[in-house]
């Protein structure tokens, strides 16, 4: 993604009044926060991928929502294209590490995104999968970013937590993200060993990790597909970038 001075801000704002045409077209800008940024949507492919404890097709619905073209990652040749990868999430730690191995993503997309650096967005168990450990089930999972997945006190709060929550965005990835309501159900939440990877938190018997990002690696504990308007948005920037770090 690239971001436009002052001139080029003037200049989409004539653009836009006078109606006339320009080798950008006009749905190519979106003002992201207060900035205006430039994305080639002709060299976007995104990739969602279809495995068997996912939810791929409601995250499928909510990215067309938004008017963007995205295609199922169902082999691992699949993603050898991406520009934009989300793994959704839904069950377990375990069973989503076994139906990846199963389906030889692993190698995959550590090519896709640990080398070639395509844009990754985990949901839900899409985020825990990310860490080096699980509790639950014992599972060993991708180790991209160091911690562990524990579970709530269940003597102390309702588990899973189910509803909407609070999220507080610490770090800018997108633009100020400041604070909104998303939509969670879990069980289990990450707990990175660096602070420098948390990018927000919620309340929930204290403060946790909520989502994370490193470099071109994004992930959020809570449903962005199903959180309305502000998951929706929270999608459309991740979408709408070609090349972030955070």
């Amino acid at each position: 993604m690239q971001r436009l001075d002052n001139s080029a801000v003037s200049d989409y704002t004539d653009f836009r009044n006078r109606g006339q045409r320009r080798l950008r077209r006009l749905d190519s800008y979106q003002i992201i926060g207060k900035r205006l940024f430039y994305c080639d949507e002709a060299k976007i492919m995104i990739k969602i991928i279809d495995y068997k404890a996912g939810n791929a097709p409601s995250v499928m619905n909510a990215v067309t929502h938004l008017g963007f073209s995205a295609t199922y990652a169902r082999l691992p040749q699949d993603i050898a294209d991406a520009t934009h990868i989300i793994l959704p999430g839904v069950g377990s730690a375990k069973a989503t590490m076994d139906s990846l191995r199963q389906m030889e993503f692993i190698d995959a997309l550590e090519v896709a995104v640990l080398r070639k650096k395509a844009l990754f967005l985990g949901i839900c168990v899409g985020m825990q999968i990310l860490f080096e450990h699980s509790e639950e089930d014992d599972a060993e999972c991708l180790g991209w970013l160091e911690g562990r997945v524990v579970k709530f006190d269940m003597s102390k709060v309702r588990v899973p937590q189910m509803g909407w929550n609070q999220v507080r965005f610490v770090k800018s990835a997108f633009g100020d993200m400041g604070e909104d309501f998303f939509y969670f159900v879990n069980s289990y939440y990450a707990k990175p060993e660096s602070a420098a990877d948390v990018w927000g938190t919620a309340e929930y018997n204290g403060s946790f990790t909520a989502a994370v990002c490193r470099e071109n690696i994004f992930a959020t504990q809570f449903h962005a597909e199903k959180s309305g308007e502000a998951g929706l948005a929270l999608l459309k920037r991740f979408l709408y970038c070609e090349q972030i770090s955070c």
